[in-house]
């Protein structure tokens, strides 16, 4: 398997999509199954660590009552 470490997300995701397409086609032999699988867990991780780095740098900002502006850390809704 390729280093993916410079791959964007988008490619990332776009590449996830194909082996979760080709996997579940159930048509590639066992071998290839494992290998597209393995690549997939890498992909997943690279898209999960992109996302959880991009949450990182989103900031919420307030608007205080004297007028000015105060940013603040994201805070996601679960």
């Amino acid at each position: 398997m390729e280093d993916k470490t410079n791959i964007t997300f988008e490619a990332a995701l776009a590449r996830l999509e194909e082996i979760v397409r080709a996997l579940e086609s159930g048509t590639a032999p066992l071998d290839e199954s494992l290998s597209m699988f393995e690549e997939g867990v890498a992909l997943v991780k690279i898209c999960t660590d992109r996302l959880d780095s991009a949450e990182q740098k989103i900031k919420t900002l307030f608007k205080n009552k004297d007028g000015s502006y105060e940013e603040q850390p994201f805070e996601p809704v679960e």
